[in-house]
């Protein structure tokens, strides 16, 4: 594949005027590095930083604004982003970054931002080149992981055969009463005889057009007493 070929593939995601890269003492003893070790004194280069997707592979370059020559550059590699770019433990302004020098040669650089959202986009262009190679790889595999698939059924035919009938089982209609009370009555208990009583409320006037809540009857109401002692009872 010829040069040309090569830089059809590549797309710029970001372009940062300027950052600034420091030199840094190696890794501290708490697991992880701290900008505020080598901020004053360890600044060795100022320049441009681009985000650049080549295909799978995402490349982070340090470059001259005027001439775009190159300083130095980080390689991302598909499922190992934490391995060449690192967050500080004092800011979320700086990085750490794992240049190589395409002989096989690496080393680690200090990376800053001036403006936290200039180091917000960066965050954004990385994770948007993540998205792109995924995306690319479920279209090579036929495999998808975020799409939903639908279960379409064939329709169904619900028209009756010749011969076929339906048979609808209709409740009849209760002609008075608003309430299981007015329906099948209430059991007061045994009054002697050995057969127990049965008490049925009267319907409501004729002239009544609208059903209120039942709401609790005075307490000198005989048919209230009636119905109190009857919900004591145990029915059957």
């Amino acid at each position: 594949m010829s040069f040309e070929d090569e830089e059809a593939f590549e797309h710029t995601l970001l372009v940062v005027r300027e950052v600034s890269v420091y030199k840094i003492p190696p890794r501290s003893t708490s697991g992880g590095y701290k900008c505020g070790e080598w901020l004053q004194s360890d600044k060795i280069w100022s320049g441009r930083l681009r985000v650049v997707s080549c295909k799978d592979r995402c490349e982070i370059r340090l470059e001259d604004p005027n001439s775009g020559e190159l300083f130095a550059a980080c390689f991302v590699n598909p499922g190992e982003r934490e391995n060449s770019v690192e967050t500080v433990l004092d800011s979320s302004r700086y990085f750490v970054l794992k240049i190589e020098d395409g002989q096989g040669k690496h080393a680690f650089i200090g990376l800053g931002f001036a403006e936290r959202n200039e180091a917000f986009d960066f965050n954004v262009a990385l994770s948007d080149h993540d998205k792109y190679v995924r995306r690319e790889h479920e279209k090579e595999t036929g495999e998808s992981s975020e799409d939903t698939q639908m279960d379409i059924h064939p329709a169904v035919n619900h028209r009756l055969k010749e011969g076929e009938t339906i048979r609808i089982n209709v409740k009849p209609k209760p002609t008075t009463g608003t309430g299981m009370l007015s329906a099948a009555g209430l059991t007061t208990g045994n009054s002697g005889t050995g057969k127990p009583k049965t008490m049925c409320l009267s319907p409501p006037p004729t002239g009544a057009r609208k059903i209120r809540s039942p709401l609790p009857p005075p307490p000198n109401d005989p048919v209230a007493a009636r119905i109190t002692s009857c919900q004591s009872w145990s029915w059957s």
